[in-house]
């Protein structure tokens, strides 16, 4: 259940992601998705390295294989996209982005008329995902919508336009997560978009500053208001107490809705819940550690350590939410 940042952060920290995706030689791979200045999208392995430096778990090593290959496919997917959305020329993104929608709906359309499509390695990745454990196709889309939006809004004027973007940018994932372990319903997918919610507002409010760097600001435009914060606030080398009185705020409401989605985890069971409880934890480490700065997340972006988000996961485990 990671979430879009820009930077596609999702992985348990120092945690062994699994086998990496086998890669086709250049020759083999369309140009579609793979612009000449895109290296992250042309080598899936590199995509793949950079889940061991992520917040949130993608593949713990407790899950069998092949629920820890499926989930690396997704992560690399969404990385690439991400990669796409934030790495290439910024002319050149709205049609990367549109290639690789098209890549997307000609998987479906090869599983369906059971052909194989040409396709660049991220997306040719996910066939066997697709294929044993039914993910519909709309989750992938938006979340390339997510990127598209990226393109456009820089800015959101209220928690719920916020929110709204989380839905294109992070609840699509713990669908598709729901599929992979074979637990999905609509009760428990509801459950899972707080979880999601909540996890990438952690993650947007680890990086403000980065995210400003970019030009973007996630913090809504009437909180900032409601705490007298203007954007050169947030351009300071370090929070001021009305930036941290922000923050706090923030991560507030982040932990609500990872809690009002937490007793997902007491509906499932084994590797499902395992994985769940994972990304439980990741994001309360992770809000745990913003708080532990004193709310400063312009001086450096905290992260939590993994003795705090293995502790985490004990918990959610115990206590099935």
């Amino acid at each position: 259940m990671w979430g879009r940042t820009g930077r596609g952060r999702a992985a348990f920290q120092g945690e062994d992601v699994g086998e990496p995706v086998r890669q086709r030689s250049v020759t083999e791979r369309p140009a579609a998705v793979l612009a000449e200045s895109d290296a992250a999208s042309r080598r899936v392995p590199a995509v793949a390295a950079k889940a061991t430096s992520e917040n949130f778990p993608v593949a713990l090593r407790l899950l069998p294989r092949t629920y820890r290959q499926h989930l690396m496919a997704v992560y690399v997917f969404a990385r690439t996209a991400d990669d796409l959305g934030d790495e290439a020329p910024a002319a050149e993104r709205p049609r990367l982005l549109a290639d690789l929608e098209a890549e997307v709906r000609a998987l479906y359309e090869g599983i369906a008329a059971a052909r194989v499509a040409h396709l660049s390695d991220a997306v040719a990745g996910l066939r066997d995902a697709v294929v044993e454990c039914g993910i519909p196709m709309q989750p992938f889309i938006d979340l390339i919508r997510a990127n598209q939006q990226d393109q456009v809004v820089t800015r959101y004027e209220t928690f719920d336009d916020l929110l709204g973007y989380c839905r294109l940018s992070a609840n699509p994932v713990g669908q598709i997560v729901l599929h992979i372990f074979g637990s999905f319903s609509p009760a428990r997918a509801e459950l899972s978009d707080r979880i999601c919610s909540g996890l990438q507002l952690a993650e947007h409010w680890q990086d403000v500053a980065e995210d400003l760097r970019a030009g973007r600001i996630y913090l809504p435009r009437a909180d900032m208001a409601a705490h007298a914060c203007g954007e050169n606030d947030l351009a300071a080398p370090q929070a001021s107490p009305l930036v941290s009185g922000l923050m706090a705020f923030e991560v507030g409401r982040a932990r609500s809705l990872i809690d009002a989605g937490a007793p997902l985890i007491g509906t499932l069971r084994g590797a499902a819940r395992i994985a769940v409880a994972g990304y439980v934890a990741g994001g309360r480490a992770a809000l745990a550690a913003i708080e532990a700065a004193n709310y400063d997340v312009l001086a450096l972006s905290p992260r939590p350590g993994k003795s705090r988000t293995v502790a985490e996961l004990g918990m959610c485990l115990v206590r099935g939410r």
